[in-house]
C-alpha cells in the first residue's frame, strides 16, 4: 500500500487551543450523507476528513493497519473506517448507528452525520437529519435512483431539510459517463419535485479517487463545478431568518442560584431578545419585560437565536421548566390536539389510544395518538389506509395530549414543531414526529365553567369519591368480588355504581373487539366514564380485565390523587382457568377465539396495587370484607 503524502496542519500539533480560537468564530454546516446501501457514504465522509486534515499522523497509521485488515479496497486505503467505528460495521462493511464527525476548511466548520443506508435503520437516519441544515444524497452511479434513495429523501424533505446535494458517486466505475450522469440526474429530478425539493445541486463524484471533492477533476472535463466542498462552504444557512423571526425561548432550568437572583435558562430557538423587551411566557399567557440578559461571560445588550442564556424578568411572574418565553406581541400557538405526522421507529407497532410521552422541546405530557389517516408509500407518495405504524413506516394521524402545550407548525418551526414519543414501560423512544396543525375543535371546545363542583356533589352525598379499580384474569372474580363490595357499600348508604366489563360491551363499548387496540380504547371509554361518575361524587366499581399497566395508568392520572384504588384480584391462570365458568378459556386454547388474556393476549399484573385479594385462599366474603376495611373510612 502506497501511503499518500500528507501533513496535517502543524497549529493542531503544536497549540491546539490556538488553533480552535482561530476557528471559534466560523459558522457552523451541520449536513448528512444518506442514500443506499453500499452508496459510498463512509468513504466519502473520509476522504473530506482526509483532505480538510483532520487526520492525525497515528489515526493515518491506524487507519493503513486496519485497510489491510478489514479493508474493502485492497491494497488502497479504505477511508470508510474512519468513520464505520462499530465492530459489526467493519465486520460487514455497512453503515449501522449514525457517526458524528467534525472537520473544518478555511470558510466554514463542519458536523457531518453518516447515516446507515439499510432499511432497517431507517429510525437512526431520522436521528442524524433531525438537526441537519443540508443532506448529501448519495447514488452508485452503476445502480441509479433506489428505494432508500427516495425514502431518505422524503424523510429530509420532511423533516425540513431546504438545501440539498445529489452525489453521483463511483463515477470512476462507470468511465465517468457524462450520459450516465445526465440519466441519473434527471431520474432524480422527476422524483424531487414530486415531494417539493425545488433545488438540488448534482456533483459528478468518486470518493475513493477523491474526484471532484475538493477540487474539479480532470476526469470530467464536462463537469464545471463548484465541487463538493464549495458547494458546503458557500450554501446560504438562512441564520438571519432565524434571528429575524419572533422570540421563541424554551426554558431548560430555572436558575436560583441564592435569593436575590431568579432567572429562566435555555436556548434561543429563534429571534432577539434585549434588556426591556416585552416578552409573554407560554401556556399561562403572562407578560412582563426582560431586565437581563445573563451569560456566564457577562450580561448582553443583545442575544441571537442559537445563543443559550439565562433571561430575568422586571416582575415575578411564574415560568418554569417547559414553559416558552416569547415576544409578547407575536406568541406561538397553545393546544391540546393535533394532526402530526410521524416516522414510527420501534419493533413494536403503533397502538392507537396508547398513553405515550411526548416530549417537545424541554415540554413532556402525556399523548394518545389516534388510528392513523393514512400512511404513506415513500415510492409512490400514494396514501394508504392503515389500523396502525409499523416499524419504519410513515403516517398521519391526529394526536391528544393531557394538557396545552405551547407548539407551532414543524415548517414554521422544528424547535417547537419536532417531538418524539416515548413507551412509558421501556423508556424507548417510539416514533418522530412532526406537529402539522392544531384541530380546530382543540380552539373551539372550551371547559365550561359550572356553579356546583365536584366537592359540593360529594358533600351531598356525604362521602369521598373514589374508583374502585378489580384487575385480574379472566375467572378470577372480579365482577362477583365487586358485586359484594358494593351491595355492603349500599348497606353502608354510600352511593355507588358498578361498571362491568361484560354489561359495558353491550352498549358503550359494543363496537369495540379484543385486539390491542380495541382493549387500550374499551379502557380508555370506561376510565372517561368513571371520572365523570367520580366528578359526580359516586364510589365508582369497574370490573375489568384491563390487562396493560399503562392504561391502568391513564386512568389514574384522569383521577385527584388518592382517589383511584386498584384492586388486584389475584388468581393464578390455572385456577382462573379451572373455572371457566363461560367456556372462554377452552375456546382460546381451541383456536376459537384470538386475543385472548392469558392464552394469547398477555397480562400485566399490577406492581404496586393498593390492595391485593388472593381469591385461592380467601372466599368472596372475605375478600369483599377485607376490601371494605382497607378503603373505609370513606368520608
Amino acid at each position: 500500500m502506497t501511503r499518500p503524502a500528507y501533513t496535517p496542519e502543524a497549529a493542531i500539533a503544536e497549540d491546539i487551543e490556538g488553533y480552535l480560537a482561530s476557528h471559534r468564530d466560523k459558522e457552523l454546516l451541520r449536513f448528512i450523507t444518506c442514500g443506499s446501501v453500499d452508496d459510498g457514504k463512509s468513504t466519502l465522509i473520509g476522504r473530506l476528513l482526509y483532505d480538510s486534515k483532520m487526520i492525525f499522523d497515528d489515526q493515518l497509521s491506524a487507519l493503513e493497519a486496519d485497510s489491510k485488515r478489514v479493508g474493502t479496497q485492497g491494497q488502497e486505503i479504505d477511508f470508510a473506517l474512519l468513520v464505520d467505528g462499530l465492530a459489526a460495521e467493519r465486520e460487514q462493511g455497512i453503515t449501522i448507528d449514525v457517526a458524528y464527525r467534525f472537520f473544518t476548511t478555511e470558510k466554514r466548520k463542519f458536523i457531518v452525520a453518516d447515516c446507515p443506508g439499510h432499511e432497517q435503520y431507517t429510525r437512526n437516519m431520522v436521528t442524524g437529519a433531525s438537526t441537519a441544515d443540508l443532506a448529501v444524497i448519495l447514488i452508485d452511479a452503476r445502480k441509479g435512483v433506489l428505494v432508500q434513495t427516495r425514502r431518505h429523501s422524503y424523510l429530509c424533505k420532511l423533516l425540513g431539510i431546504r438545501h440539498f446535494v445529489l452525489a453521483v458517486n463511483k463515477m470512476d466505475l462507470v468511465d465517468y459517463s457524462q450520459d450516465r450522469f445526465d440519466e441519473i440526474v434527471a431520474d432524480y429530478q422527476r422524483f424531487a419535485a414530486s415531494i417539493g425539493i425545488d433545488h438540488f445541486a448534482a456533483i459528478p463524484i468518486s470518493g475513493f479517487k477523491g474526484d471532484n471533492i475538493t477540487a474539479l477533476s480532470a476526469n470530467t472535463p464536462w463537469f464545471n463545478g463548484p465541487v463538493l466542498i464549495d458547494q458546503l462552504e458557500t450554501v446560504s444557512l438562512d441564520r438571519a431568518a432565524e434571528q429575524a423571526a419572533p422570540l421563541r425561548l424554551p426554558v431548560q432550568w430555572v436558575n436560583r442560584p441564592n435569593l436575590d437572583f431568579r432567572g429562566f435558562a435555555g436556548q434561543i430557538a429563534s429571534g432577539t431578545v434585549r434588556p426591556g423587551d416585552a416578552v409573554r411566557v407560554l401556556p399561562s399567557g403572562r407578560t412582563t419585560t426582560v431586565s437581563r440578559v445573563v451569560t456566564p461571560g457577562g450580561d448582553l445588550d443583545q442575544a441571537v437565536a442559537g445563543e443559550s442564556v439565562t433571561l430575568t424578568f422586571a416582575d415575578e411572574i411564574d415560568c418554569s421548566r417547559g414553559d416558552v418565553i416569547a415576544a409578547a406581541d407575536s406568541p406561538p400557538e397553545v393546544a391540546d390536539q393535533f394532526e402530526a405526522t410521524l416516522v414510527w421507529m420501534d419493533d413494536q407497532a403503533l397502538l392507537p389510544g396508547r398513553g405515550y410521552w411526548l416530549k417537545l422541546g424541554t415540554q413532556t405530557v402525556s399523548a394518545t395518538v389516534q388510528q392513523p389517516k393514512y400512511a404513506i408509500n415513500v415510492n409512490t407518495l400514494e396514501h394508504l389506509s392503515a389500523k396502525t405504524l409499523e416499524l419504519n413506516a410513515i403516517g398521519v394521524a391526529e394526536l391528544a395530549t393531557d394538557k396545552p402545550i405551547v407548539f407551532e407548525p414543524y415548517a414554521q418551526s422544528k424547535a417547537l414543531g419536532g417531538f418524539i414519543l416515548i413507551d412509558k414501560l421501556t423508556n424507548r423512544t417510539v416514533a418522530a414526529g412532526m406537529l402539522n396543525f392544531s384541530l380546530r375543535r382543540a380552539q373551539n371546545v372550551h371547559w365550561q365553567p359550572t356553579d356546583i363542583t365536584r366537592e359540593d356533589h360529594a358533600a351531598l352525598k356525604n362521602q369521598k369519591p373514589r374508583v374502585l379499580w378489580f384487575t385480574g384474569l379472566s375467572g378470577s372474580g372480579k365482577s362477583t368480588i365487586a358485586n359484594a363490595v358494593e351491595k355492603r357499600l349500599s348497606l353502608m348508604n354510600r352511593h355507588t355504581f358498578l361498571l362491568d366489563g361484560d354489561n359495558v360491551r353491550h352498549g358503550l363499548n359494543k363496537d369495540l373487539g379484543f385486539t390491542e387496540a380495541d382493549r387500550i380504547e374499551n379502557i380508555r371509554r370506561v376510565g372517561e366514564v368513571a371520572k365523570l361518575m367520580a366528578d359526580a361524587g359516586l364510589i365508582v366499581l369497574t370490573a375489568f380485565i384491563s390487562p396493560f399497566r399503562a392504561e391502568r395508568d391513564m386512568v389514574r392520572a384522569m383521577l385527584p390523587d388518592g382517589e383511584f384504588i386498584e384492586i388486584f384480584v389475584d388468581t393464578p391462570l390455572e385456577v382462573a382457568e379451572a373455572r371457566d365458568v363461560k367456556g372462554l378459556y377452552k375456546k382460546a386454547r381451541s383456536g376459537a377465539l384470538k386475543n385472548f388474556t392469558g392464552v394469547d393476549s398477555p397480562y400485566e399484573p399490577p406492581k404496586h396495587p393498593e390492595i391485593r385479594v388472593n381469591t385461592v385462599e380467601m372466599t368472596v366474603d372475605e375478600a369483599a370484607d377485607a376490601i371494605i376495611r382497607a378503603i373505609l373510612p370513606l368520608k
